[in-house]
C-alpha cells in the first residue's frame, strides 16, 4: 500500500523510514514551477526531477532508500509514486496536498501559487 501523507506528517514518516537510508523528498514539478516556490532540505535530501522525465532517469534513485513524492497539489506526485513502488522502489510516500499545503501546514515562507 502507497502511504499518503500531509505534509505535517513529513517528519514523523521521516523519522519511521531513516532505518532504510537518508530519506528523500523527489520534487517531480517542472523547472519554472521549482523558480517559483521550493522547500529547504531539513533532514531529507531534496531532489528535482521532473514526472515527464523519470522513466529516462529512473536509474538515478536508489530503490531501497525512503522517497516521499511532492508537486503542486498531490496528483502528479501520486503518479509518480505509484510509478516508482511498482518498480520495486520500497518505502515511497506520497505527500498529499503537494507544495500548496507545505505552505499552510510547514513554512508560510514557501510562496502559494
Amino acid at each position: 500500500m502507497l502511504a499518503q501523507i500531509r505534509p505535517s506528517e513529513l517528519a514523523s514518516w521521516l523519522e519511521s523510514v531513516r532505518e532504510h537510508g537518508h530519506p528523500v523528498v523527489l520534487d517531480v514539478r517542472e523547472p519554472y514551477e521549482l523558480k517559483l516556490s521550493s522547500v529547504k532540505e531539513e533532514g531529507f535530501e531534496l531532489r528535482a526531477i521532473p514526472m515527464s522525465v523519470i522513466p529516462p532517469r529512473l536509474h538515478e534513485l536508489d530503490t531501497k532508500r525512503p522517497i516521499a513524492c511532492l508537486c503542486h497539489h498531490g496528483g502528479r506526485s501520486m503518479q509518480v509514486a505509484g510509478f516508482l513502488k511498482a518498480r520495486g522502489f520500497e518505502h515511497v510516500a506520497n505527500i498529499a496536498g503537494g507544495i500548496y499545503a507545505w505552505t499552510s501546514e510547514l513554512d508560510p515562507a514557501v510562496p502559494r501559487y
